[in-house]
């Protein structure tokens, strides 16, 4: 009797569950992402550091984005992006190779898509049941979202410096412009923080930014653009 309860409890959570993550993607579908998890975790962090609280974010639409930008994050992050359902399995099996041959630390073979679900839906630290929710949404939002919704969410909501979110709020703090003004030079540059951009500053490249920004716009060349120019009817 007990046992049949908590069966019955389980699968009531279970759908729950399903139904509330499949509802709020097919919300983000249309409606802008104001907030993520990571956001309120580093006001968190910064309050518990006795740090001034800092917030930039500015949703704009993917149109009033430089076309560069998505660009350079595709050469940087994911060169698949336009044509993979969500995962690099070669990119997988090969930090998963690298892993066993050398025992260092898994490196992630994250796609955009991934990385899209795990800033809007999901925490930040790294473990296997994150990654397993990681992998759910990141089936929802390819099979609900377009790609050309998938990087206006991704450019809007990603960590892009010390409190700042998405290109618009990067584009001020940094080069006092919005994002549709980002030449592909600055674009190429801040993708070349997205790694870690805590540590990397657009507004004040390193050395090795600098020759990660030429890689980068080396690779920006050699990619077809995206989104792919319509055909006239």
């Amino acid at each position: 009797m007990i046992l049949s309860k908590l069966k019955k409890i389980l699968l009531f959570i279970l759908l729950l569950f399903v139904l509330s993550s499949v509802s709020a993607v097919i919300v983000y579908r249309y409606v802008p992402v104001y907030a993520t998890p990571l956001m309120f975790i580093r006001l968190f962090q910064q309050k518990a550091k006795g740090e001034d609280l800092k917030w930039k974010h500015h949703w704009v639409s993917k149109e009033e984005i430089s076309p560069h930008l998505a660009n350079a994050v595709i050469a940087s992050e994911d060169n698949l992006f336009p044509t993979h359902h969500g995962f690099d399995f070669k990119a997988i099996e090969s930090a998963i190779s690298e892993h066993r041959e050398d025992g260092k630390r898994l490196r992630g073979g994250s796609t955009i898509s991934q990385q899209t679900a795990k800033n809007v839906f999901l925490w930040p630290a790294s473990s296997w049941v994150r990654k397993g929710f990681e992998a759910y949404f990141t089936v929802l939002i390819e099979l609900f979202w377009d790609k050309e919704r998938i990087m206006e969410v991704y450019l809007n909501s990603i960590e892009m410096g010390d409190g700042i979110y998405g290109a618009e709020a990067v584009a001020r703090e940094h080069f006092g412009r919005s994002a549709r003004e980002l030449t592909r030079s600055q674009c190429a540059l801040i993708a070349a923080t997205l790694p870690n951009p805590l540590r990397y500053n657009s507004a004040r490249p390193s050395a090795y930014m600098l020759k990660r920004r030429r890689q980068i716009l080396r690779v920006m060349r050699q990619l077809p653009y995206f989104p792919p120019p319509k055909k006239a009817e």
